[in-house]
């Protein structure tokens, strides 16, 4: 889903990174270079998508639950007439 102009574009600035920057800063500014990086796309954390797909198992759930129940009343009414 990344497109190859923003790898390449994080692959030239870890370039420029360490060309210039002693060792200890490197791992610092490569934090902060992600981490822009990946503000600017639509990512989400672990615990968002953690709880959206708990939401979704629980909508799932009830779902299943009132298709059950409109079966069965349909049954009935299928049965009255």
């Amino acid at each position: 889903m990344m497109n190859n102009k923003v790898l390449d574009d994080i692959a030239s600035r870890f370039s420029q990174l360490a060309a210039n920057l002693p060792a200890g800063e490197i791992e610092k500014n490569a934090r902060a270079l992600l981490s822009s990086v990946f503000s600017r796309m639509d990512l989400v954390t672990r615990e968002e998508f953690d709880l959206q797909r708990e939401a979704l198992a629980k909508a799932r759930e009830k779902l299943a639950a009132l298709e059950a129940r409109v079966a069965e009343i349909e049954a009935k009414a299928a049965a009255d007439k």
